[in-house]
């Protein structure tokens, strides 16, 4: 984690402890941090990638299906930016579909790594697929994207709970999680703009289900339909985190929290073809 993440998380006790949360509670909370990296179009940090722009393929992957998003110069991240067990070196290309009418219907994006010293060309961009469905939406943000390093606490309350109303209870370890998440929202920062936090925990409206949980099981239904490659190993929901949150601006969908997930045994495969993207929208 960088060195600004004790004090960060210091002040975050402080202000949780000020507001009434038994410290045990605060310690149980900290300790679920994970490394995360912002990259954004603001600041001043070195440049590691670019929200849309060209899209460069070797000549022998077939379009993709959905609009590049962003691209990630992997060799450019300093080691431990994030939790994840990405890939040293090359190119990672994050598409997305952000489709209001296929929430919770199917994969919204889909991911792919280009290995370093790979020929690409570039792509014509009539043969980048249109996702236009709506009179409000717009071409993808563009724009280079600049590092700095941070902390993700989770944006989860409950847990996943069959039967029950909405699907889920209370965390039975957490539960002070509204109050911790509310303070956390409330520290200050400088604010990113538009780009994206790779790893850490995603944030989606309704902060019930860990996001990439509830992709994880989404993602279950999506390979026993055929529609996503299997695992090479069993997984779980729980084996599901957050690759990478998209802070898009795109008009009519500002509210639209978007991210891709996949299991730490897929990173550790390098099978990206398994990432699975999922939205919440509020309008």
């Amino acid at each position: 984690m960088s060195p600004e993440t004790p004090d960060l998380l210091n002040d975050f006790r402080e202000s949780a402890l000020a507001e009434g949360i038994p410290p045990d509670d605060i310690a149980r909370w900290t300790d679920l941090a994970r490394p995360c990296a912002f990259l954004g179009t603001r600041g001043d940090g070195p440049v590691v990638g670019r929200l849309g722009g060209p899209l460069m393929l070797p000549a022998d992957v077939p379009d993709p299906w959905c609009k590049l998003a962003a691209t990630i110069d992997l060799a450019a991240l300093p080691a431990g930016a994030t939790d994840l067990d990405l890939p040293v070196d090359g190119h990672l290309l994050l598409f997305a579909d952000p489709d209001p009418d296929r929430i919770g219907q199917g994969n919204l994006g889909t991911a792919l790594h280009i290995p370093a010293g790979t020929p690409v060309e570039e792509r014509p961009v009539d043969l980048d697929p249109e996702w236009k469905n709506y009179p409000y939406e717009t071409d993808f943000p563009e724009g280079l994207l600049r590092l700095s390093t941070d902390v993700s606490l989770p944006y989860c309350t409950s847990v996943h709970a069959p039967g029950q109303p909405l699907g889920c209870v209370a965390h039975p370890d957490h539960p002070h999680a509204n109050e911790l998440i509310e303070v956390w929202t409330e520290m200050p920062g400088e604010g990113m703009g538009l780009g994206l936090q790779l790893g850490g925990y995603a944030e989606d409206e309704y902060w019930a289900e860990d996001p990439s949980v509830a992709a994880g099981r989404e993602a279950a239904r999506a390979v026993a339909r055929g529609d996503l490659p299997a695992p090479d190993t069993d997984v779980r929901p729980e084996d599901w985190v957050c690759l990478a949150q998209w802070m898009h601006g795109l008009d009519g969908l500002e509210m639209a929290l978007y991210s891709w997930s996949i299991t730490r045994q897929d990173l550790a495969a390098g099978r990206f073809d398994r990432v699975y993207a999922t939205m919440t929208w509020n309008p």
